[in-house]
């Protein structure tokens, strides 16, 4: 099996390398689109129904709604048509037709023109908030809590498995609201709820902040967000809630006859989380052996390997192993006994390694003498051997260490890699040589995020939520500043 190329020679290489060989993703026939494997799906899946979980109970439910979105619905709210514009794929014609001078040829039916252009949605506030224009007139109407989970389509001319790609899957929570200080709840709580999610699920530490004006989503008042840091020192952001205001429902006319029968517009919130949350898990914890996985994420939790020569050794390994997988099943553990005769069991250690499979128990001939099996953590790669007996609890005990310790691994790095800097030559220092999350003074001005960002390529992610304020001096216009916020080369 050929060898990845490691993180510390080039980490882009290594992960493209480690999307398409750990079976997870390929580039597709359609420029820009990518396809999901079966192994790389059933990842998204446990995080799709995670999460999912985790949105019905915060009171949300599901829907779906169209993918089209007309042009003319599409610009009524001005902020977020600009804001998505130069990304939209649009379509004009209804109709193909055989091209007269090629019979085996397709050609667009001139004559099946559309009258108003649609657009493939790049996200659907425009489509929901026409939509709830016919289900609110009064506070009784409120809240709307939906979620959909759907594609989008954001035209990309550089794409990168999971990370950018022009077609992507994702969830998108849509909600209305009669008071503002209810969307903003609400807005918080889905960032929350994104921060748990990351950190008790994906094993991946977060730090929750609030997006600056210039950096905001396209139509908010206020952009909620959880930002990690990748291994090559990189940010990237995992998840974002925003908090709408009324600006969707003034673009719609989306009234309602509050309590003391006065009309007013809704307050919204929409906020969501991708397939981009595979390449986050992926440079969080892999390494140059393959992909590593916490236990909650991981398809295949235990494999058990046997190692054998001729049937009747696998017979008598098999009786063994399929008592161990039952044990195991027993406990919620997802289990695959591989005892396929085609490959070596060198092969197969160096494929589930690749793969990320969190545990892997090998059980040969001397083993069952010895009522024992060698269990390997694919975590830090040590092995250990240990009596068959009560290995069930063993092993339901050592999946939990491992999720627990994937987390603070992660953790540890984080905090290694945010760095305090007073100056802007210190700035550009630790972002040139060592990377990571930058803590430091901004003026709150769009000029100065704008030259730090035209200068240096590091943007700031986030103005923290759980800080301490801290007065002190801004990095290039020497004004005053009120507090540090987060800056850094992002995804």
């Amino acid at each position: 099996m050929a060898k990845l190329t490691s993180r510390s020679e080039d980490y882009s290489k290594w992960y493209n390398e480690l999307v398409v060989k750990a079976d997870l993703a390929e580039n597709s026939g359609v420029r820009g689109c990518m396809v999901i494997k079966p192994y790389g799906y059933a990842i998204w899946e446990k995080m799709r129904d995670e999460m999912d979980k985790r949105f019905k109970e915060t009171g949300h439910v599901n829907a779906y709604f169209p993918l089209f979105v007309p042009k003319s619905l599409f610009e009524a709210e001005e902020k977020n048509a600009e804001g998505f514009a130069k990304e939209c794929a649009v379509v004009t014609h209804y109709r193909l037709k055989t091209d007269p001078d090629n019979p085996h040829k397709l050609i667009v039916d001139p004559d099946a023109k559309l009258e108003e252009e649609l657009i493939v949605r790049p996200t659907s506030e425009a489509i929901i908030w026409n939509t709830y224009k016919n289900w609110i007139q009064s506070y009784r109407d409120l809240p709307i809590l939906i979620n959909q989970w759907a594609n989008v389509v954001r035209w990309e001319m550089r794409t990168r498995l999971f990370l950018r790609t022009a077609e992507f899957l994702w969830q998108e929570g849509h909600t209305a609201h009669a008071t503002k200080d209810e969307a903003v709840e609400e807005a918080e709580k889905m960032n929350n709820v994104y921060a748990d999610f990351a950190e008790k699920f994906m094993a991946m530490p977060v730090i929750k902040g609030v997006k600056t004006p210039a950096e905001r989503f396209a139509g908010a008042d206020d952009t909620y967000c959880i930002e990690a840091l990748m291994q090559d020192g990189k940010a990237l952001q995992a998840g974002t809630s925003h908090f709408l205001g009324q600006n969707f429902a003034k673009a719609f006319d989306v009234k309602f006859t509050n309590k003391e029968g006065k009309i007013e517009h809704a307050w919204a919130t929409s906020w969501g989380t991708s397939t981009r949350l595979m390449g986050a898990l992926i440079m969080t914890h892999s390494d140059d052996f393959g992909l590593v996985l916490p236990p909650t994420l991981a398809p295949i939790q235990v494999v058990i390997v046997p190692i054998f020569k001729g049937e009747e050794q696998l017979a008598q390994i098999s009786e063994v192993a399929l008592d161990i997988q039952a044990k195991l099943k027993a406990k919620g553990i997802s289990v695959k006994f591989d005892d396929d005769t085609h490959n070596k069991p060198g092969w197969k250690f160096a494929e589930y390694e690749l793969k990320g499979v969190p545990v892997r128990i090998a059980l040969g001939p001397k083993d069952l003498e010895n009522k024992s099996i060698e269990i390997a953590r694919r975590d830090n790669l040590t092995k250990e051997v240990r009596s068959i007996e009560g290995v069930e609890v063993y092993i339901e005990e050592l999946l939990q260490t491992i999720q627990k310790d994937l987390y603070e691994k992660a953790l540890n790095f984080r905090q290694d890699n945010i760095t305090k800097v007073d100056t802007y030559e210190e700035f550009k220092k630790v972002l040139e040589e060592k990377g990571g999350f930058i803590y430091a003074h901004w003026d709150g001005t769009d000029e100065e995020e704008e030259q730090i960002k035209e200068e240096t390529k590091a943007t700031i992610r986030c103005i923290p939520l759980d800080d301490d304020i801290e007065e002190g001096i801004s990095l290039v216009s020497g004004k005053p500043s009120k507090r540090r916020v987060l800056f850094a080369k992002a995804y």
